[in-house]
């Protein structure tokens, strides 16, 4: 009984740091997205911004890109994409994961 109650309450620990990482890796992400990402695809992602209207920037809630992979969302980040820029030389791996883990938060 007392290795089952340990082992429950290591799981639930586990369980606990994980979302703590989780949500901190949405705030990172929400002021990176904040400082870069922001002033054309919006602070919803609908891209109705003056910038994100003139540069037809895809809206984040379409569900033709809600679909679409976090590996297709970073490589979008860290290579651009038509006329949004590269960011790999302006944020880390870590910071462009935490971005997107934002955008997911905008598109539920």
């Amino acid at each position: 009984m007392h290795k089952v109650l340990s082992a429950i309450i290591l799981l639930a620990a586990i369980v606990l740091a994980a979302s703590l990482a989780s949500a901190q890796d949405v705030a990172n992400g929400q002021k990176a997205y904040t400082a870069k990402c922001a002033s054309c695809h919006g602070p919803d992602g609908k891209g109705q911004t003056a910038a994100g209207k003139t540069t037809k920037v895809r809206d984040f809630s379409l569900d033709e890109v809600k679909k679409e992979s976090d590996a297709v969302w970073t490589e979008i980040v860290v290579k651009g994409k038509n006329k949004m820029p590269a960011y790999d030389k302006k944020l880390s791996d870590t910071e462009v994961k935490d971005v997107v883990a934002y955008i997911r938060t905008l598109v539920k």
